[in-house]
């Protein structure tokens, strides 16, 4: 006991050692583990279209995507929507969106060039040789006459901004994941995603994504009711979170590390993003749901909000990061959230609340300095429109503030000589327009828009 308790003393001290904090106990782990490698629970293989066109196929490589953001701060663009392609804006020096091109395009084909080898190796060893067969090979064979021009080298000037480039593609080989809960109750997944060429968003070549299932807006009214939202806020909510996907929805590839539900609560690589606070919201108004949903999968939060994931081989508990890379792994792991998201009204509503306290724009303080005077209020005291509250409601779920707001409304109010933050009110339609994010919600028939 004594040299236990020394063992413990000094664990606290130890760089990087976190003590378990127990949220299961030993013979839950053993049933979690017992449940998860059961007889055709989890199947991994490759995706059909494998035996048709090959195993390997070329995709953008995660260390390219991540080059990708350096390069588009570079350019001086700002925050730009996830969906943006940084290639096909200006800026920085001359010749360098050339050079990025050329080099992007270069790499392709190199990938593919090694990709179509590969899979005429495969072929040669999977199937019987006759002409069809033949005739699929030779059009495998790389054709040095269709290489692009190589890039040559990175302009200086671009090295010093982004840093030295790493490839931009390479040949992979996709595989399919097949998760049964129960008879009737299955997900399919298929990692290494294919994006454009340019995505820069693109982080994990193991992650997977499913847009979930769709709702029609009467649905999603009966639960933006249950979950106590005024007319305004759920015509808000029911035009932004169709940009988003459905409350089963889940995404792990991306640099919101894991994503899930109707706008994609992220864990980030703490583990203790707004992912966190939903399952805490479920587990404070719906304790049963809550262990019928996650806990008895293996899936539990902290009070801090930290995610909690119990290893399917191990047992092994993990919190925040740790249980974050882990679910990024396991798609046994991400599956527990989808089935929630489809399966759980409690979950659903619990996501609703969160978006709600976390992101709806309203009271979010202003603060701005005008002719040498502080000015404070919140958002609502100019924007009071049902577009202007999606158009902030939008930039709050992916940027997580409503900047540039505050700039944008000292600007407005310069240029008309306004003196206090409510006389804004009558130019709302104006600000608005400067802040357009991924939707112009000034266009949109279906939410009242802003009365001048």
């Amino acid at each position: 006991m004594l040299v236990k308790t020394v063992f413990l003393f000094f664990a606290m001290f130890l760089p990087g050692c976190t003590l378990a904090q127990g949220f299961f106990k030993e013979d839950e782990k053993k049933k979690i583990v017992s449940f998860w490698n059961a007889s055709g629970r989890y199947l991994v293989s490759p995706p059909e279209w494998a035996i048709k066109t090959g195993p390997w196929q070329v995709r953008l490589t995660p260390e390219g995507s991540v080059w990708l953001l350096k390069y588009q701060g570079a350019l001086g663009r700002g925050a730009l929507p996830p969906t943006a392609d940084p290639t096909t804006f200006g800026g920085g020096v001359q010749g360098w969106k050339e050079w990025v091109l050329s080099k992007v395009a270069y790499d392709r084909w190199r990938a593919q060039s090694l990709a179509n080898l590969a899979n005429s190796r495969t072929l040669e060893m999977t199937t019987p040789k006759n002409d069809r067969l033949d005739v699929r090979l030779n059009a495998l064979k790389p054709d040095p006459a269709m290489a692009p021009p190589t890039p040559g080298t990175i302009p200086t000037s671009l090295l010093i901004a982004v840093g030295a480039p790493p490839s931009f593609a390479s040949p992979v080989t996709p595989m399919r994941h097949d998760i049964r809960f129960e008879e009737g109750d299955s997900y399919s997944y298929q990692d290494n995603v294919n994006f454009s060429p340019t995505y820069a968003y693109y982080r994990f070549s193991q992650g997977v994504a499913h847009v979930g299932t769709a709702l029609t807006d009467d649905e999603r009214i009966d639960l933006f009711q249950a979950a106590g939202l005024s007319d305004t806020e759920q015509h808000v909510m029911l035009r932004v979170s169709k940009l988003e996907g459905s409350f089963d929805a889940i995404n792990t590839y991306d640099t919101g590390y894991v994503s899930v539900g109707f706008i994609q609560f992220a864990t980030l690589i703490a583990g203790k993003g707004s992912l966190g606070t939903a399952l805490q919201q479920e587990k404070a108004d719906s304790q049963e749901e809550f262990e019928n949903d996650f806990r008895r999968f293996g899936i539990d939060v902290s009070s801090d909000g930290s995610i909690i994931a119990i290893d399917p081989v191990s047992g092994v508990e993990l919190s925040g990061t740790d249980a974050v890379l882990k679910i990024i792994d396991e798609k046994r792991l991400i599956a527990v959230f989808q089935k929630a998201g489809k399966m759980s009204r409690a979950f659903r509503v619990a996501q609703i609340r969160v978006a709600k306290s976390s992101y709806w724009p309203g009271d979010d303080p202003i603060k701005i300095t005008l002719g040498g005077v502080v000015l404070e209020g919140k958002v609502s005291d100019a924007i009071q429109s049902e577009a202007g509250y999606a158009t902030l409601f939008d930039r709050k779920v992916n940027r997580g503030s409503v900047a540039p707001f505050a700039d944008v409304l000292l600007s407005v109010m310069k240029m008309h000589n306004l003196k206090t933050i409510p006389e804004a009110l009558k130019y709302e339609r104006e600000i608005i327009a400067q802040l357009k994010y991924r939707v112009d919600f000034l266009l949109d028939k279906d939410l009242k828009q802003p009365k001048s």
